[in-house]
């Protein structure tokens, strides 16, 4: 009714596998709502880690692979890691930003200026001593649009009906924890353009 409060409802989908390279995101989200009692409606927005966006697409890099440069080594030496991980950063990075004991941070491909270029082995392998590094989708938007478009295909739903969101866990400088980031949508507008609206006085916004 026209009375009725505006509300926002979050809840998590439960029982997700373990993802695997090739596994059917979309598939599985629809399965596990299901067995929740739940179904996608008109107007949801989900909001999927990007670990295992990137597992299901593959983006994995087996380290025993990796042949070190010698700027990997380098910058190695420096950081103290293993110069094979340095390399499969470089690999995934436009710039190289700063180089220190224990941190090197970068401007990643997408352009995301993070530590390591979001290269990671946590939550990889269930063993904790896993031989792969995880790397960031190569174009979040595009994974977020792929998801969305078999989402609603699978709940008889129109693909401007849901929106998606991946997010990533980045560390900020001089804070206790991380931040929530979405690094890809699609759906709905990642960035508000308020110019031009007024408000709540008639003042016409202009930096907003």
């Amino acid at each position: 009714s026209e009375n009725r409060a505006a509300s926002l409802r979050l809840f998590a989908v439960e029982g997700l596998p373990m993802i695997r390279p090739g596994d059917d995101l979309p598939a599985l989200i629809t399965q596990q709502l299901a067995a929740a009692g739940e179904r996608l409606q008109a107007g949801d927005i989900l909001v999927i880690a990007q670990k295992i966006v990137i597992k299901a697409e593959g983006r994995l890099v087996r380290i025993t692979d990796v042949q070190p440069s010698a700027e990997a080594q380098e910058i190695a030496a420096t950081v103290g890691k293993d110069p094979r991980v340095i390399q499969v950063v470089l690999d995934d990075s436009r710039l190289v930003l700063r180089v220190r004991r224990g941190l090197l941070v970068v401007e990643q491909a997408s352009g995301w200026v993070c530590a390591n270029a979001g290269v990671d082995r946590s939550n990889v392998q269930p063993d904790g001593q896993s031989d792969y590094l995880a790397l960031l989708p190569a174009n979040a938007d595009a994974s977020a649009e792929a998801i969305r478009a078999r989402l609603a295909e699978r709940n008889g739903l129109a693909a401007d009906e849901l929106a998606v969101i991946i997010n990533d866990s980045h560390g900020r400088a001089w804070r206790i924890g991380t931040a929530g980031v979405c690094i890809g949508c699609a759906g709905l507008p990642p960035v508000w353009d308020q110019r031009g609206l007024h408000d709540l006085f008639g003042y016409e916004l202009v930096a907003s």
